[in-house]
């Protein structure tokens, strides 16, 4: 934190003779002189000597009843290590720390033990307060750097030394731990990864969990900035503003890291917790990308896709449809239609055929400047529910223009309470027109105000018009809502639709599956849809038959299984055979597994997919395994990630556990690191937890 340097008055005492000096005789005045400039020096000596050799490097700032805070004078650093020094949680770069000639460990708390107080010349305050109201063993300070004056702003950095970093927010090439990505200092708010592949999103929580056992909850109402550097650290930082933000946030400590994130991480928010409709767990999710131009030749479209799949042996499934097609079939009750004499006009209300389908429908909060239905909106009055600016000069409202697949368009206004009626008393009705089961809602993430360097009016300020939609949506749907991005609603009972990736096997693509599972059940989002198999990146079907399977593997132990390009497009048909069969094993297997965890996610918040340090919290080893997860404690899953290979290692957490190979019945003991372990194309590496 950029401070100006104290200026201090010099510690060494000013030294007054007495005028009865001048009637001494010449020898003891010389006697005296010699006297009172040997005390002089060593008076100097001794305090350069207290200033610079006698006083420590370190010194105790704060300490509870198994921690505390250290101040490193030399590195500028505060750490947070027990009381017996024997293990270090965290350090902490408190930025561009001025040179002081009085010691940091004065605190102007006084007597408080269990608070800290600082000010540094006048430019900023802080102050740490410990508190002790959790379990044995659990210990947190709430740390708040306060700027005296404007334009000033403060920085912290959290080092990635001997520590594996989680949480935080969605990346495009998502890595398990975050220690080994660089993200560019930008604002910590979600953004579209498809557009802006190195900006954060589209599940963002600003809270981080340390292999020590530390975490870290920074305060939700303040803007920051974050940037982490590969294998380094980790920075928070405020802007400088007239508005003096604080930099406020909540190191915690544990046990271990199991520990500090079940009485920690499941009480980001506090809110009471409900599932969402879980039926869509049992179906795989089959997208239709179909660019029809009527609805009459969609409908068509979707009933014989329908009918393919049900040829195929696919069974029940749910399609999916796209916002264009959603739109077609919107506009059909109000298409007029010309009789067959030519001379009269009539509105033609013919029942949708594919009500009586599964499908799910996608709506958007854009609405393209291009299109006849916004300049009516605008005619009609309705400027207002779309984001907008107001005009100085006359006070009338211009929506704010932005990109959307492509096209200018403008966005919708949730903080209008008629905008929001309006929208949704809409979908409603389509969604009861087509018999929909799901709700896409796409778009969620983006600062609209942000991208255009605008200062968001009060409401809307950083991730609040995604937070906004996912209230909007479970108050007015209920729980069949599907959403692209979230933040601070992890309670609620939706589904998180996950980025497109690439498809590779790249971290933007196949390897970067897993990860992003962990990432999204550590913050509480444990019911999402992953990216259909092969990726829709580029949206072109996929060719590469072991990119289908490997990809079909993974996603056979997650919520839901959903497709882009059906088998029979893109492999032989012995990969049509083995997709039916994990089709089966995650309805009968998998899907009861989850909707056991569901239940138990709702009563205590304990994710449903864990990392294997879960089971394995003090193995170091445990900590960069980003290739397995486990389904709660019973089902261990590694997958193959890496393109030819038949092989792979497979760590077995929990060293107090046997695990067996589902496929040969083997039994291993945990705590173990199989080498080379064998799993052909057709197979998946799965081992179930051994009972007693």
């Amino acid at each position: 934190m950029p401070h100006t340097r104290t200026r201090n008055p010099s510690p060494i005492p000013d030294v007054n003779w007495d005028v009865g000096l001048k009637e001494m005789n010449e020898t003891w005045k010389g006697a005296v002189a010699c006297i009172g400039v040997a005390i002089f020096f060593i008076m100097t000596i001794g305090i350069i000597y207290w200033q610079v050799m006698d006083q420590p490097n370190k010194n105790w700032i704060l300490k509870g009843a198994v921690s505390g805070l250290i101040w490193e004078r030399n590195t500028h650093t505060l750490i947070l290590q027990t009381l017996t020094e024997d293990k270090t949680y965290v350090e902490i770069d408190v930025g561009n720390f001025p040179d002081m000639e009085q010691n940091f460990v004065k605190n102007l708390c006084w007597l408080n033990k269990t608070d800290f107080c600082y000010t540094w010349d006048s430019i900023t305050d802080l102050k740490i307060r410990l508190d002790r109201k959790f379990s044995a063993g659990t210990e947190c300070y709430n740390i708040t750097w306060t700027p005296i004056h404007c334009d000033v702003k403060l920085k912290d950095c959290f080092s990635m030394t001997n520590v594996s970093w989680y949480g935080g927010a969605t990346l495009s090439a998502q890595h398990w731990p975050i220690n080994n990505v660089n993200v560019d200092l930008q604002p910590f708010v979600i953004s579209n990864l498809k557009s802006s592949p190195g900006a954060y999103g589209t599940i963002l929580e600003r809270y981080f969990i340390g292999s020590t056992g530390v975490s870290v909850l920074i305060s939700p109402n303040i803007p920051i900035s974050m940037t982490i550097q590969k294998n380094k650290y980790f920075c928070v930082e405020t802007p400088a503003s007239t508005e003096r933000f604080p930099l406020q946030y909540t190191i915690c400590i544990g046990q271990n890291i199991q520990t500090v994130h079940q009485e920690i991480g499941n009480q980001l928010y506090q809110n009471q917790r409900t599932l969402p409709n879980l039926s869509i767990v049992r179906t795989p999710v089959w997208k239709h990308y179909g660019e029809s131009d009527s609805a009459a030749k969609l409908e068509r479209e979707v009933r014989s896709f329908h009918n393919k799949l049900r040829r195929h042996g696919l069974g029940e499934s749910l399609i999916s449809l796209n916002e264009h097609s959603t739109l077609l079939l919107a506009m059909k009750d109000h298409k007029p239609n010309t009789d067959q004499g030519g001379e009269t006009q009539r509105q033609r209300r013919d029942p949708h055929t594919i009500k009586n389908l599964n499908i799910s429908v996608s709506s958007s909060l854009y609405q393209s400047v291009n299109s006849e239905k916004l300049q009516n909106y605008l005619h009609g009055g309705q400027d207002n529910y779309w984001l907008s600016l107001r005009s100085h000069v006359d006070g009338s409202l211009t929506p704010i223009l932005t990109k959307w697949k492509g096209q200018f368009s403008v966005r919708l206004n949730l903080t209008n309470n008629a905008a929001i009626r309006w929208y949704f008393t809409n979908m409603s009705n389509l969604i009861k027109k087509l018999g929909a089961e799901y709700v896409v809602f796409e778009g969620a993430e983006g600062n609209t105000f942000l991208q255009h360097s605008i200062q968001a009016p009060k409401g809307l300020e950083g991730d609040s018009y995604t937070e906004y939609l996912a209230e909007a949506a479970v108050a007015k749907l209920g729980n069949s809502a599907i959403i692209t991005a979230g933040t601070r609603s992890n309670h609620l009972p939706l589904f998180v639709q996950m980025p497109p990736l690439a498809s590779d096997w790249s971290y933007n693509g196949l390897r970067g599956i897993v990860p992003s599972v962990l990432h999204y059940s550590l913050l509480g989002y444990n019911f999402f849809i992953p990216d259909a198999i092969g990726g829709t990146l580029t949206d072109e079907f996929i060719t590469e038959e072991e990119l289908f399977i490997r990809w079909l593997q993974i996603v056979t132990f997650l919520p839901v299984i959903s497709f882009n390009t059906p088998p029979w497009v893109c492999c032989d048909n012995w990969v049509l055979n083995l997709t039916r069969r994990y089709i089966h094993k995650h309805q009968v297997l998998v899907a009861p597994l989850l909707l056991k965890y569901a239940e138990d996610w709702l009563n205590t918040g304990i994710p449903i997919f864990r990392p294997v340090w879960w089971l394995s919290p003090e193995d170091p080893l445990a900590f960069t395994v980003d290739n397995e997860f486990l389904i709660g404690d019973e089902i261990l899953i590694a997958p193959v990630t890496e393109k030819g290979k038949v092989q792979r290692d497979v760590f077995l957490p929990g060293k107090d556990y046997q695990w067996t190979d589902m496929s040969t019945s083997q039994v291993f003991d945990g705590g173990t690191l199989l080498r080379g372990y064998n799993c052909s194309l057709k197979e998946i590496p799965v081992f179930v937890r051994k009972t007693p």
